[in-house]
């Protein structure tokens, strides 16, 4: 008999897929069917009717709150249960983020996550090629001795650092944190520099505290805002929105948005302006110089708080001349000034901020220090309606206590976690610089025995994912064990040994936190919904499973029991008697009932750095002359700043070296002279390289999110693909007079590696200029872009993870994971009406839709901005050149 009759095919077998037994899955095996005829949405039979007549009675649904997981904002949700099936999601009002039960798109998308046909449903080995796609069933015990296996060799041999766990967004460090430190690596590698690490650092820098400001939105007069696209994607985006939108109608607050691209935000905004692409960190200097030039400023607080002082500052921003700017922006030196005094004179309920498209350039860390320092002589930091911070952001082990023992932190450094060229990606919070490690690997700065990744998919998502993360991928000798944890048949799924099926968000146990818009520390609850289905397990589950079956050394950390026993640890320090007067035996009780906590307790944080030093603080301590530094002996015997002495009094100030508001970072100098980079410190403009005399005949690259998506976490969801699925090139006007082309038409796109700067750090990720890929699309001509750039939405292009993802129809029955069976099936109809990812997937291009977009990243080179490593995404010089369809 040929082999093909023992080997189940295509997701349809996933139900039914016995111990043991051996299924074929492959990129787009979600497509079944190779035609699709016109239909009649209706089942046959009167089973159909009564399917069909089924009516969610909301009245007697279960109420469980929960925190939702399709974007990074982590709002808290309300949902609606019956029969184990999650039938309606709304915000948790008791979010303070939320305070209502609005939730966007994303959010109302998640009964959908659960009920997913795709779904892996056991966990899965490799019996074929690595990429061949060829898996058996196995037994999770049969998983976890491997797995575990493999972690001891690595243990026994001396080298625990070759064990490697690579995340996407989990919102369980705690739990990786404990796994990893059990088995004694320091390997936690994640997805920051692909996404906020600039922001994140420059905060970092300025403030010496907190890894995002919590603008006072509500109470603020005037937004500058430098490249974030909060109406869509931005972290917190649709609370600050909400907030945005009630400033400007109760007191008439101004939004100044600086864009490439006419965003939602940009075309929400009272101004729009459009700079040269990665110019935005000269505008701000040019503003600060003119803040300072007409005395516009905040005196006191520059005195008092701001390093260096203001002597020093006119003389820096002396050639930042809004000239200056201008000519590198293209924004008119009239609108520079006029913004600059506006944004000052409405101090300080003024905020001045950023995102990725600033960060995102290969000066983006200086970009955003420049925004962040406007705030800073303004006076509007931590003041009501300005750039607030100071929040406690973090599951401390002291408010949010683990169970007993805690492993100890490994001592191991590695290239792969602290790569040596980007010193500052590590120095104040774990931001990694997760786009080198494939090529790290392959160049054999690290070595790895067992490579565990989680809600990663870095072939779709990652530059160059689709080339340099693939062959590293397949390569045994590179990576010689990889296990993944995912929900559906993934792209990195697709290159592994072995496939963990984990649960969704709604299906699983978390606790989480985020900087709060109400500028109160709270923290919510994620609890499951509905149980997973088949033999999905939520990843925290399967460490602590697999860490009890290590050496007793490793699993004397795992003996508290299940993730649910982790969290209800954590909760314990929590009230036991809510807002409303209910009493619960419990903390965790309290939370599983309101799904968060919030922290009345302290005020809000305004001017936290003029907060007085306790008795306590001050006990042995000494005040530095000339600096007013407050230095006090910490555990460790040496002399740690602690406060700062203005007008004759000890008070917090910053928690920077100098306790003031950096705008002059010495450690940055410092840390580049090891490199042999000159760098004076300050937030000072540099051109980006590949950007300087850029021929007529080339574009800049630049990408973006469309509200419905995330990076990878949102494609496989049909009512989130339906809405957005496509991904035309914008081009502007002028530029597609030159090509003769109008929306609709083709283009064939080709990027090139960027060339080389200055930066000895950066040449292996740097050359001359030699193409990297092409790709064809449809053009989409409007006025809503700079002329020298092209914009391509990403978050699109998927080869695996399901019909929608794929933009491919087929049958449920010869698809599904869950619900009608194969055999069941073949009593319906051709088009079964419960099927709506069959000729629901309208976009199909066989049924004459679009398609599902393409893959940008795959087309972006591996770009790392020096001394943080954030990615440079919007960077990338382009050619364009039109095509037949």
């Amino acid at each position: 008999m040929d082999r093909r009759h023992f080997i189940k095919r295509g997701f349809g077998a996933m139900a039914t897929l016995g111990l043991g037994d051996t299924i074929l899955l492959t990129h787009g095996a979600a497509q079944a069917a190779e035609q699709v005829l016109n239909y009649t949405p209706v089942l046959a039979g009167e089973r159909a009717g009564q399917l069909r007549k089924v009516k969610n009675n909301y009245r007697t649904a279960k109420r469980i709150t929960s925190v939702c997981l399709n974007c990074s904002t982590v709002c808290g949700i309300e949902a609606h249960v019956v029969d184990n099936k999650v039938i309606k999601i709304r915000g948790n009002p008791l979010d303070p983020n939320m305070g209502s039960y609005m939730t966007c798109a994303k959010g109302q998308s998640g009964p959908t996550i659960n009920d997913y046909p795709e779904r892996l449903l056991y966990p899965l080995k490799r019996v074929g090629k690595r990429g061949e796609g060829l898996w058996q069933r196995i037994s999770w015990d049969e998983a976890y001795t491997e797995v575990a296996d493999r972690i001891k060799a690595s243990i026994t041999s001396g080298h625990p650092e070759r064990v490697a766990l690579h995340q996407g967004r989990s919102r369980i460090d705690a739990e990786i944190n404990r796994f990893l430190s059990a088995i004694g690596t320091p390997v936690q590698l994640n997805h920051r520099a692909l996404c906020s690490s600039n922001k994140r650092a420059a905060n970092y820098v300025s403030l010496g505290e907190t890894d995002w400001e919590s603008i006072d939105a509500e109470r603020c007069k005037y937004f500058l805002n430098f490249g974030a696209n909060f109406y869509e994607a931005h972290q917190g985006g649709l609370h600050l929105v909400s907030r945005v939108v009630k400033a400007r109608y109760d007191h008439g607050a101004k939004l100044v948005t600086f864009d490439v691209r006419l965003s939602n935000t940009a075309g929400r905004s009272d101004e729009w302006h459009q700079p040269f692409p990665g110019t935005e960190g000269a505008v701000a200097l040019a503003m600060a110089h003119v803040m300072l030039r007409e005395n516009e400023f905040d005196q006191a607080f520059v005195d008092q708080y701001v390093q260096p002082g203001v002597a020093t500052l006119r003389t820096w921003l002396a050639d930042c001349t809004p000239a200056w700017a201008a000519k590198l922006s293209g924004i008119a030196v009239a609108d520079i000034e006029r913004l600059a005094l506006e944004f000052a004179r409405a101090r300080p309920a003024t905020v001045a901020f950023s995102n990725r498209g600033v960060g995102a350039h290969f000066n983006g860390f200086n970009a955003e220090r420049a925004v962040v320092m406007l705030n800073a002589l303004a006076g509007s930091i931590a003041k009501p309606g300005g750039y607030c911070y100071g929040l406690d952001e973090k599951l401390s082990i002291g408010r949010y206590p683990q169970p007993l023992p805690l492993p100890p932190a490994p001592k191991i450094r590695t290239d792969l976690e602290d790569p040596p060229e980007w010193p500052l990606a590590n120095r104040w919070q774990k931001m990694k610089v997760g786009q080198i490690v494939y090529d790290f690997l392959r160049q054999g700065r690290a070595k790895l025995d067992v490579y565990l990744t989680y809600t990663l998919g870095s072939p779709m998502t990652w530059p160059e994912g689709r080339s340099t993360t693939v062959e590293v991928l397949l390569d045994e000798t590179l990576i010689p064990f990889h296990a993944c944890s995912d929900i559906v048949y993934s792209e990195t799924a697709h290159y592994a040994d072995l496939i963990l099926p984990d649960a969704t968000y709604l299906e699983r146990w978390g606790l989480d936190i985020r900087n709060n818009l109400e500028l109160t520390h709270f923290v919510t609850l994620r609890q499951p919904l509905t149980k997973p289905p088949g033999d999905a397990r939520s990843f925290a589950d399967v460490l602590f499973d697999i860490g009890r079956r290590l050496g007793p050394e490793q699993a004397k950390y795992f003996q508290f029991g299940s993730h649910e026993d982790f969290v209800r640890v954590q909760c314990s320090k929590l009230p036991t008697v809510g807002p409303d007067g209910r009493q619960f035996k419990d903390g965790f009780e309290y939370m599983k009932f309101y799904g968060a906590f919030i922290d009345k307790s302290a005020p809000k944080p305004y001017e936290i750095y003029r907060k007085p030093l306790s008795d306590k603080q001050l006990a042995g301590s000494r005040v530095e002359a000339g600096s007013g530094v407050v230095y006090r002996p910490n555990d460790k015997g040496k002399d740690s700043a602690v406060g700062l002495q203005v007008d004759g009094r000890a008070v917090r100030g910053f928690a920077t070296p100098s306790r003031k508001f950096e705008i002059h970072a010495p450690e940055i100098t410092q840390a580049a002279r090891a490199l042999g980079i000159v760098d004076d410190g300050m937030p000072t403009f540099a051109r980006i390289p590949s950007h300087v005399d850029l021929p007529a005949d080339r574009f800049i690259l630049t990408s973006f999110k469309w509200n419905v998506h995330t990076q990878g976490r949102t494609a496989s969801q049909k009512y989130l693909s339906e809405i957005v699925h496509d991904n035309p090139m914008w081009i502007n006007v002028a530029t597609a007079k030159k090509l003769g082309v109008k929306s609709g038409d083709m283009v064939e796109l080709t990027t090139y590696r960027p060339r080389s700067g200055e930066d000895k750090a950066q040449q292996a990720y740097r050359g001359t200029g030699e193409v990297i890929g092409s790709a064809r699309m449809r053009v989409f001509v409007t006025r809503g872009i700079h002329p020298r750039v092209v914009a391509v939405s990403n978050s699109l292009g998927w080869i695996s993870g399901g019909r929608a993802s794929e933009g491919k129809s087929g049958w449920r029955a010869d698809v599904a994971a869950r619900g009608i069976s194969p055999d069941a099936a073949k009593g319906y109809a051709p088009a079964p009406a419960l099927d709506d990812l069959n000729a629901g997937v309208w976009w199909d291009k066989k049924n004459g839709g679009r398609g599902n977009g393409v893959n940008i990243n795959a087309l972006l080179p591996i770009n790392p901005q020096p001394l943080v490593g954030m990615q440079a995404w919007f960077d990338t010089v382009c050619s364009l050149r039109k095509v037949s369809s």
